[in-house]
């Protein structure tokens, strides 16, 4: 049993001054793991007036001075790697493949790449007699979701501290592990007081108090839609700065092509990684409605093989995080066999065989209409649609039929032609044959939020632009 019942505030670990605890559920047992301790308001306001008071000393740090600690983070980080995936598998029923790989690995990664960044970056530049100087925000509020824990922290804390602002960070009150044994990495590290604070708490009580707090300079926050927009409301009369990373609903468009079937199988199997928690998930599969049958067949067979909770496969999936997420899914599957959806594989409850945790079935719909709830929701589980589609130009206007414009997928033998697709539809990151850079930008269009995440990209959400008139004469 976990018991982690402090916060890390200036430096030193910290009782809360209003003590409260929440449960953590591990998904795979149902049953409580471990607790937090639930933070205020008041808590809040302890951890930022810590930032605040760090903030002077450590924007006028040195590069040499903020590559120093980065590198010492990726040491100690090294040294946990085990632990982290332990809680990662723990918190939010990571198979330990996937925990010690992806999820653990993805947070190492994206701090290379801040390290490589910032090792070029520059904060200055010349225009003409204009001098353009990068300065780093403020104090910032970083509020992450529990589907991938490191990832999600990482890309807001590594650029924060890269450009000089002191933070204070709300892990997801449903995968809070991870985030602690990130934090006692950055105590480990030396980071310096009050530069980086961690609160525990849920976002009715820790959440809505950073949004809204005045000495707060910067929100980031990756999670729903909804909450998104909850934030964006608290924040506004601060006028404070709001970057989101929200939900999706991202096509994935399949051209007709000799390439057919080993798309539609990468389609399959790219839908079920982590269970299907993630944001950029290809959950809409278009293909032309004279290969249905057969993308059908091919999604059955994939489908099918997708093995559920058992540790010695692996390609196996883990359970969705929590009862909620279960719940949701649940009525999701049940609204597409209502409105007439073809189920392909899958379908309502869990795996034969299993009675306990939160195992959805790997579930596949086919002749699925772009009006049905199960392609206009974000479903976050392992749930794929396909629909039908008649020619590329009605790929493309059905792939941009919806709310969301986080990402998008193109898979073809033809490049030039999956060059064309990809610079019309409406996302802020399109994926040619599943391709991946962890130094690309990362964040949507329309509500799937604003701003951009990783590589360069990510630092300049941290970053203020002054312009230094008749610097040079």
């Amino acid at each position: 049993m976990r018991e982690y019942q402090q916060f890390y505030i200036d430096g030193q670990w910290v009782d809360p001054l209003n003590p409260a605890a929440l449960d953590v559920e591990d998904p795979r047992t149902e049953r409580v793991s471990g607790h937090i301790a639930n933070g205020s308001a008041a808590d809040v306001d302890r951890a930022v007036a810590a930032a605040r008071r760090a903030f002077p000393s450590w924007s006028r740090s040195t590069k040499e001075d903020r590559l120093a600690l980065l590198q010492a983070i990726q040491a100690e980080y090294q040294t946990r790697a085990g632990d982290l995936a332990a809680a990662v598998s723990e918190e939010m029923g990571a198979p330990p493949r996937l925990a010690a790989g992806p999820q653990v690995n993805l947070g190492l990664a994206h701090l290379a790449t801040a390290i490589d960044v910032l090792t070029k970056f520059e904060f200055d530049e010349q225009r003409g007699s204009t001098m353009l100087i990068k300065e780093p925000i403020g104090v910032c509020g970083l509020i992450t979701p529990w589907n991938w824990p490191l990832n999600q922290i990482a890309v807001k804390v590594y650029p924060a501290l890269a450009t000089g602002c002191t933070m204070v960070l709300k892990p997801s009150e449903v995968a809070p592990y991870s985030a602690q044994i990130f934090t006692e990495i950055l105590a480990a590290a030396g980071v310096p007081a009050g530069v980086f604070n961690m609160v525990f708490g849920d976002g009715q009580g820790v959440g809505a108090a950073i949004s809204a707090h005045p000495d707060i300079d910067m929100v980031s926050f990756t999670g729903s839609t909804r909450a998104g927009v909850e934030i964006a409301r608290a924040a506004a009369p601060t006028v404070k700065r709001v970057s989101q990373e929200l939900g999706g609903k991202s096509p994935n468009i399949v051209l007709d092509d000799e390439a057919f079937a080993k798309s539609v199988t990468a389609g399959v199997t790219t839908m079920m990684l982590n269970s299907g928690q993630s944001c950029n998930a290809p959950s809409r599969m278009l293909v032309p409605h004279s290969r249905m049958d057969e993308a059908i067949e091919i999604a059955r067979r994939v489908g099918s093989g997708v093995a559920v909770g058992d540790p010695e496969v692996k390609t196996a999936i883990g359970p969705v995080a929590s009862r909620a997420q279960f719940d949701k899914i649940q009525r999701l599957i049940g609204a597409g066999l209502a409105e007439g959806a073809t189920l392909v594989v899958g379908g309502v409850g869990r795996p034969d065989g299993m009675d306990t945790g939160y195992f959805v079935k790997p579930t596949v719909f086919a002749n699925v209409t772009n009006d049905m709830a199960i392609a206009r929701e974000e479903i976050f589980g392992p749930v794929l649609c396909i629909l039908g589609y008649d020619d590329v130009d009605h790929a493309v206007e059905i792939a941009n039929d919806t709310d969301y414009g986080l990402a998008g997928y193109v898979s073809a033998a033809d490049l030039d032609q999956a060059r064309a697709v990809a610079r019309r539809i409406r996302a802020g990151s399109v994926a040619i044959n599943h391709a991946f850079d962890i130094a690309a930008p990362f964040g949507g269009y329309k509500r799937s939020g604003n701003g951009r995440e990783w590589g360069n990209f990510g630092f300049d959400e941290y970053l203020e632009v002054k312009a230094a008139l008749g610097y040079a004469p």
